[in-house]
């Protein structure tokens, strides 16, 4: 039986701290999450009925055991989350600041597991046959992840549907292998291909004009489109998202008034509700209200993996107009 739904790229150990507006230094306790925007979005996914997989790599270590038991309590199979020995499982800690200011502090050294992901190790026949196959531009920066990433795309040939999260983290961008230092220009090209490959764009202002050198929405929407993919999705921040296919339609949807409480989770729960929707085959519309309802639910509470909103949550929220 195919997936509804295989992500591909990071993983890793969220430590949050229990204390809001308190900086790191002085935090005394925190909460441990599963985190990485990939395995967060399976995990939306799968609390919405979704058959999910994410594929990645953890180090051999008790956090590692504690990833795929965690996925496994969400409901997503971890048949493709291998160890990499010597490298351990990559851990995040943020500050919360809400309503708009969470740092976020990577603990990806010397180098994360999920970016040894091998082209050679990969399932290209469920990738092929997955309803939904999610990768992310973190999975562009760095060999071998880069090679894997980019032969499954390509072996995937745009079956069903294919979604590039363009997920640009310019701290991982920051080297090359002579030490130079990159940037957005470096990452494009990389980018470029991608988009070639895959049928949905999904991703911010600063992201999109990574991807297409073009920020105003409508412009790098269409960018987008030209690029190769059927469907646009530009976030607009406190401006709502906008969707435009290659059909012709669009939606712009005004986000949902909601008490922030750590605003770091609600893109991969947009992402899930996305998927959902459009594995449920929803108008543009529709699957915008749903997502950034799904988002604004996250945004709420303070983790994100265990956060994820069940379809009757998302329900209420839309009904409602607001996050209660």
């Amino acid at each position: 039986m195919a997936y509804d739904l295989i992500t591909m790229g990071r993983i890793g150990v969220d430590l949050y701290p229990l204390q809001t507006g308190v900086p790191l230094p002085q935090v005394t306790s925190f909460g441990k999450f599963l985190g990485g925007s990939a395995s967060n979005v399976a995990v939306a996914a799968a609390r919405l009925g979704r058959r999910t997989a994410v594929i990645t790599r953890t180090g051999d270590d008790p956090f590692g055991t504690y990833l795929h038991e965690a996925l496994k309590g969400f409901g997503v199979d971890d048949r493709w989350v291998t160890p990499v020995p010597g490298l351990p499982t990559p851990v995040t800690f943020c500050e919360v600041f809400p309503p708009d200011d969470f740092p976020l502090y990577f603990y990806r050294q010397p180098k994360a597991p999920d970016l040894e992901i091998d082209a050679h190790e990969l399932d290209l026949d469920a990738i092929r046959d997955a309803g939904v196959f999610w990768v992310t531009g973190t999975g562009l920066s760095e060999e071998p992840s880069r090679t894997a990433t980019l032969a499954a795309l390509t072996h995937r040939a745009k079956a069903g549907t294919t979604v590039f999260d363009l997920d640009w983290r310019p701290m991982f961008w920051t080297r090359d292998l002579n030490g130079s230092r990159r940037g957005a220009d470096a990452a494009r090209p990389f980018y470029t291909e991608a988009l070639r490959h895959t049928t949905v764009a999904v991703g911010n202002l600063d992201e999109v004009e990574v991807a297409t050198g073009v920020r105003e929405p409508h412009a790098a929407a269409r960018a987008l489109l030209d690029a190769g993919v059927e469907l646009a999705v530009v976030k607009q921040g406190p401006k709502g998202v906008l969707a435009v296919n290659s059909a012709g339609e669009s939606a712009e949807v005004p986000p949902l008034p909601v008490n922030v409480l750590n605003g770091l989770g609600a893109g991969d729960a947009f992402g899930g509700c996305l998927v959902h929707g459009l594995l449920a085959g929803w108008d543009l519309e529709k699957i915008m209200r749903h997502a950034n309802a799904a988002g604004a639910i996250v945004a709420s509470r303070l983790e994100c993996s265990s956060a994820m909103p069940t379809p009757g949550e998302i329900e209420a929220a839309v009904t409602a107009g607001a996050v209660q």
